[in-house]
């Protein structure tokens, strides 16, 4: 299954819960990955004012930034063991 981010709100920080298309919901941590283009992004104002693009199915921000939709998937449910050969399969561990 490919990964869609179907739904996300800003919980806080920089963590976003995000809805997925295959159900599940979760809280991305992106606090370890404001760098580079994410720079802009250490500020919370503008992390929290970000928008679910449907072409792209995933989160985006206004400086042009979007994550990976598998990578937050990986972010929200990475302690989950039952998801560890699909994270492997995806290069995230």
């Amino acid at each position: 299954m490919i990964m869609h981010v179907k739904d996300a709100r800003y919980f806080n920080d920089y963590k976003i819960e995000v809805s997925f298309n295959d159900g599940r919901k979760g809280v991305a941590d992106l606090s370890n990955i404001l760098g580079g283009i994410f720079e802009p992004l250490k500020d919370k104002s503008l992390f929290s004012k970000f928008n679910v693009d449907e072409e792209l199915n995933t989160v985006t921000w206004s400086n042009v930034a979007d994550i990976a939709p598998e990578y937050l998937y990986f972010l929200a449910f990475k302690d989950e063991p039952e998801l560890a050969e699909k994270f492997k399969q995806w290069g995230y561990i």
